[in-house]
């Protein structure tokens, strides 16, 4: 039987996981705790580890697990940027979750765009008061917009699509362009910050896009600009983010993720006194609105998580090739199709 130790767990991982592993010979153990160099020899003794968006895979926490047994880690999550691949190769093989549900993210980052433009969050608080005015809840129409779509893989095509059905102009940013792709006209990062009446993140977080939003961009863009972000937090530079919302360059701004969010999202800080300045700053600012981390989090979404997750471990179980690996690219790479990285 796999033993996966299972980190940063939530009500809501165990439900769709415990639903599964009953049909696979699996133990899991539940981990509180976020996976990091305090917390790496919990997992001594376990086959698996299973890892989020916010657990620190760095190299000694690496290496710890390997010295303790562990020869798979499973990220139920697409993103990887949080594990020191230089250090797992050739001693951990690391698995993923590389679309669960693209709709549910684009869907939210949909839901996102409506909010802040038509600002139903403050119309909710304004209701639920008993103050029906409607003074200074003025929108705009999103038909004939100019949305900046920054990245085309599954995420952002679904969202393009979504916006084609509200009428909009879709322009958008990809080094890797889709020509399939209809009713779409890619440019250049910076002609689409000049055009864009909306930009909306859709894009991995890599050494090349890290703070691809940052001051000098901002100050590319329209006046009144609207930014979304259900991507990755790191793809925006906070500082400058705050500073493009109260200059009002940035007319309005969504978040679903954020730059220092490791310590903060997915847990219940409301009874103690909160010590970060921007974001506390930036989700007092009227036109600024933050969920955490959720987009992801459909019943849909959960159980293609947990599904993929388990299958890619029974196939390092069973001796297969993982049809999820994700593999450190070498400089000697000598990997041949349909085999494991190493």
């Amino acid at each position: 039987m796999t033993r996966i130790a299972f980190f940063d767990t939530k009500p809501y991982d165990r439900t769709y996981f415990d639903q599964l592993s009953n049909k696979n010979e699996v133990y899991i153990h539940y981990f509180e705790s976020k996976l990091n160099e305090n917390t790496a020899l919990l997992a001594k003794g376990y086959d698996v580890v299973c890892a989020f968006v916010n657990d620190h895979l760095s190299e000694n926490v690496i290496n710890t697990l390997y010295e303790d047994g562990v020869r798979l880690i499973a990220m139920r999550c697409a993103g990887y940027n949080n594990i020191d691949f230089k250090s797992s190769f050739g001693k951990i093989h690391i698995v993923r979750v590389p679309a669960y549900s693209p709709y549910a993210v684009a869907e939210h980052a949909m839901a996102l765009l409506l909010s802040v433009v038509r600002q139903t969050h403050h119309a909710y608080v304004r209701t639920r008061e008993f103050n029906f005015s409607l003074n200074g809840l003025e929108g705009f129409d999103l038909h004939g917009k100019s949305v900046g779509v920054v990245g085309t893989g599954k995420i952002g095509k679904v969202f393009i699509n979504i916006c084609k059905g509200f009428g909009m102009k879709v322009i958008a940013y990809d080094p890797y362009p889709d020509k399939s792709l209809n009713g779409v006209e890619y440019c250049s990062f910076e002609d689409l910050c000049k055009r864009s009446d909306i930009i909306s993140l859709h894009c991995p977080l890599t050494p090349e896009t890290k703070h691809i939003i940052n001051k000098k961009s901002i100050a590319l863009m329209k006046d009144g600009v609207v930014l979304i972000n259900t991507s990755r937090g790191g793809l925006v530079k906070s500082q400058a983010l705050l500073e493009g919302v109260k200059s009002k360059k940035i007319g309005s701004a969504a978040l679903d993720v954020y730059e220092e969010e490791g310590e903060v999202f997915y847990e219940d800080k409301s009874a103690i006194l909160f010590d970060d300045d921007t974001l506390r700053l930036l989700i007092a600012m009227p036109n600024v609105l933050v969920t955490s981390h959720q987009a992801f989090l459909t019943n849909e979404a959960l159980h293609n998580i947990a599904q993929t997750t388990l299958d890619s471990i029974k196939e390092f179980a069973d001796g297969n090739v993982m049809a999820h690996e994700i593999c450190y690219q070498c400089s000697t790479c000598t990997k041949k199709p349909n085999e494991r990285c190493f």
